[in-house]
């Protein structure tokens, strides 16, 4: 990674912030999300770095798992209506404090995410001029 990028981001729901200032990956605040799978409920935290897929979880999870994830503010379901390109498993989403979203597959092992604009100029420009790329 040449230029880390730390994502700051919010629940889609109650607008909270997700980051978490006391579980630190690789020098930045991480993202706390509260997840359940078939067998178990727990946390994890995700890295906030973009290309980055380290995370720390309270839950061992099995690969291919389809995984729940929610907010740990307002318990609402993070998962869209969208399904993975990859491997067709819903999709979960984030509202990024600059403007946008991000967006990854719930599927344990997948790698399948991305950053996406609704109003790409104005986004990306305040994307850019947060990250100063």
């Amino acid at each position: 990674m040449k230029h880390k990028i730390s994502l700051q981001v919010k629940c889609p729901h109650c607008r909270k912030s997700l980051m978490d200032d006391e579980v630190i990956l690789h020098g930045f605040p991480s993202i706390k999300l509260n997840i359940q799978t078939p067998e178990d409920r727990g946390i994890v935290n995700l890295c906030s770095v973009y290309e980055c897929f380290d995370h720390v979880s309270s839950l061992k999870t099995k690969k291919d798992t389809v995984v729940d994830f929610s907010c740990p503010q307002c318990n609402k379901e993070l998962l869209v209506k969208e399904e993975c390109r990859l491997c067709d498993a819903p999709m979960v989403s984030f509202v990024l404090q600059s403007g946008g979203r991000v967006n990854f597959c719930s599927r344990h092992g997948c790698s399948n995410h991305y950053v996406a604009f609704d109003d790409l100029s104005t986004e990306l420009a305040r994307f850019y001029e947060e990250f100063g790329h």
